[in-house]
């Protein structure tokens, strides 16, 4: 028989020796594995896998929870689920005639091949065009810019250089091609051209030249006629009455005034009276704007024309504005009108020398120095402090080329050095109007002007003078403007607001309509 290596060992040894050895062998390796697992397992309970990324930036700490963050960041975007859709039956797209039936049925835009009605598919008996077919006609619209003219936008309109200038022609002679606005539009038809090489003609051109006429220009064979089409206008004034109140200005924008004319009314009344002071709560505005309304439905407010403020139904102020000498002033009721404020200035230059006792650069003693000098280049310009007559133009001694202006109020001004004069003695001047240019003539170390003021032949200090100007009108000029003055009175308040009758203004010439001033009924 054979025996076993244990049973020998158990002869041998005993069973005790035998059951000793192999079980603290086994004790001995389990003992070791776990120890060393719980090393590892207190080694990583100790890391920190996800530290505060804000601290340590760059240590080893700080790397490692960067690389703990994107692997986490990984494996949560590999984990997303998948939320395309979800593909079905597709059928077999259609072919042949199968194809056309559907195209010819379906609802689609045409440039993805729609029609309408049953057609049957191309077959040899269609023939490609070799060209497109000439379009008979083409309507654009265009537009005159700013500083822009008539002829130029027709012929970038297309239109030919004759014909455009021919048009052009037209036009002026119906309307001062001055009178019509930047940004209008002109509608133009161009006809069959008659070949490709040739610009194609002017049928028709329209457009709105004024607010109270439109212009149409249409051929005829080989001519083009122009057709004017008068729109019938009212110029019923906007009267805009209302209570003061706590603000004028606020009482008056509630009343349907424009912001503008509000604050030209407060400007107009203020030459007159003392807005924050002498007007009260309880008085009344009295506001009248140029107003136009035409037949096809266009509005277009003016400028303020008067200007009124009552108490207790007594006017206290009537202020109509009214052209008289070439110049547009505010006349009271009276026909009186006035304007206040200082002198304009004679030049642009600095002044460089004042009025007053000084050291005279050329004579070197001291002596009165009558006016004010104003430095500026040779030869710019010397311009008329406020309206006159020139009384003198020519050399005088010391001053050289010298011109002396007479004003009203017994006021005078005087204008020396100058290189050249630009006005001739009797002449009317306008303020700011040029009348010489700086320059150094007579005793003078330099180009500059030498501006003196005079009063009742004395001379003063430029500086402080300021002049009240008075205009009065009178004669056939007064009553004029009275009776123009009543009419605006007349005028109701907003009956430039109310509906027009057409018959009415239909039944009128085009010359009355156009100076209506009395409210049109409804």
């Amino acid at each position: 028989m054979f025996k076993s290596i244990d049973d020998i060992n158990m002869q041998v040894q005993g069973p005790a020796a035998i059951a000793a050895t192999p079980l603290s062998a086994s004790s001995t390796e389990t003992n070791l594995s776990d120890d060393k697992f719980a090393e590892w397992r207190e080694y990583l309970a100790e890391i920190d896998w996800v530290p505060d990324l804000g601290l340590d930036i760059g240590s080893f700490t700080w790397f490692r929870g960067l690389i703990t963050l994107t692997a986490l960041c990984g494996i949560a975007i590999s984990a997303l689920p998948d939320f395309g859709p979800i593909a079905g039956h597709r059928a077999d797209p259609l072919s042949g005639y199968r194809a056309d039936q559907a195209r010819s049925q379906m609802i689609a835009p045409l440039a993805y091949g729609s029609d309408t009605g049953i057609r049957m598919a191309a077959t040899d008996a269609v023939r490609p065009l070799a060209e497109s077919p000439e379009r008979p006609s083409i309507e654009l619209v265009a537009t005159l810019g700013r500083g822009d003219s008539l002829r130029r936008v027709l012929q970038r309109a297309g239109v030919a250089s004759s014909e455009a200038a021919r048009a052009n022609d037209l036009i002026s002679g119906a309307v001062s091609l001055a009178d019509i606005k930047p940004g209008t539009k002109i509608d133009v038809i161009l006809g069959r051209r008659p070949a490709k090489n040739q610009a194609r003609p002017l049928d028709q051109l329209a457009f709105r030249a004024r607010f109270d006429l439109n212009l149409e220009i249409l051929r005829d064979g080989d001519q083009l006629k122009l057709n004017r089409k008068p729109i019938l206008v009212d110029d019923t004034p906007l009267r805009i009455k209302g209570t003061v109140g706590s603000s004028l200005y606020r009482s008056a924008r509630a009343a349907g005034a424009p912001a503008d004319a509000v604050q030209k009314y407060l400007k107009v009344i203020g030459s007159k009276l003392s807005v924050s002071r002498d007007i009260r709560a309880t008085d009344e505005f009295d506001i009248i704007l140029s107003y136009r309304r035409a037949e096809t439905g266009e509005v277009e407010v003016g400028d303020l024309i008067y200007a009124g403020l009552e108490r207790d139904g007594k006017p206290t102020a009537q202020l109509l504005q009214w052209q008289s000498g070439g110049r547009t002033n505010w006349f009271e009721a009276s026909g009186i009108g006035q304007s206040s404020g200082e002198l304009a200035r004679p030049t642009n230059g600095r002044i460089t020398s004042n009025y007053g006792m000084r050291r005279h650069p050329i004579l070197r003693y001291k002596r009165m120095h009558s006016g004010l000098d104003f430095g500026g280049g040779y030869g710019a310009p010397i311009y008329a402090v406020t309206d006159g007559t020139v009384t003198y133009s020519g050399r005088k001694g010391g001053f050289g080329n010298y011109v002396k202006l007479q004003h009203s109020g017994g006021l005078a001004s005087g204008y020396a050095h100058m290189s050249r004069i630009a006005v001739r003695n009797g002449r009317r001047v306008r303020k700011g109007q040029i009348i010489g240019y700086i320059g150094s003539t007579g005793l003078s170390t330099g180009p500059h002007l030498h501006y003196e003021l005079y009063r009742g032949g004395r001379t003063i200090n430029p500086r402080s003078v300021k002049f009240v100007e008075r205009a009065q009108l009178g004669g056939r000029e007064l009553r004029r403007f009275k009776g123009e003055l009543q009419k605006l009175q007349q005028v109701a308040p907003g009956a430039a607001l109310a509906p027009l009758k057409s018959a009415a203004i239909h039944s009128k010439p085009e010359r009355e309509i156009n100076r209506l001033t009395k409210p049109l009924k409804s």
